[in-house]
């Protein structure tokens, strides 16, 4: 389901996050769909686990790309292997909605890698930039979605921004 394209962009960057540095299981990964928009609570299989991940992996490089050309270039590639034509779908009581999956049948690794790719290419030809990163401290590394108007971001959340100025105040205050 895509929502608006910061959504499903910041679905991707907690999704990817949870399964690369959580290693979150198959209740985990279904609590945070249903956290992100999911209707209801999804039934998440191992195996389906499994290949989010592998996905999960290829989004990484996104959100690691150093530059706006090698992020269009991963998310093409994605686009190219996942993504069909957009679709309207009203399926389990919720209202009209894009897909831009293979179809009602697709995985959740195949609907996660084009719904993602999609909306990470959007935010990318909105911003002309990257359209995303990896947390700059160096106890967290989350991926995150630039979604937001402004300077390109460095840190995940502000926690992890606040904590890296604190810590740089106390090591020049030394």
């Amino acid at each position: 389901m895509i929502n608006r394209p910061s959504d499903t962009a910041d679905r991707a960057a907690a999704l990817t996050g949870a399964l690369r540095l959580d290693g979150a299981d198959a209740a985990a990964v279904a609590a945070l769909l249903h956290a992100h928009g999911e209707p209801t609570l999804p039934r998440i299989t191992d195996d389906d686990v499994t290949a989010l991940r592998a996905v999960a992996d290829r989004l990484w490089d996104v959100f690691a790309a150093p530059d706006v050309g090698t992020a269009a270039g991963l998310l093409n590639g994605l686009l190219t292997e996942y993504a069909a034509p957009p679709r309207l779908s009203a399926h389990d009581g919720t209202a009209w909605h894009l897909h831009a999956d293979r179809g009602d049948e697709a995985s959740w690794a195949e609907w996660f890698a084009a719904t993602s790719a999609l909306a990470l290419a959007v935010v990318l030809a909105e911003r002309k930039s990257v359209p995303g990163g990896l947390c700059a401290s160096p106890t967290c590394g989350r991926p995150f979605a630039m979604t937001g108007r402004g300077a390109p971001r460095r840190y995940c959340s502000a926690r992890c921004g606040s904590r890296e100025r604190v810590a740089a105040h106390r090591r020049a205050q030394k």
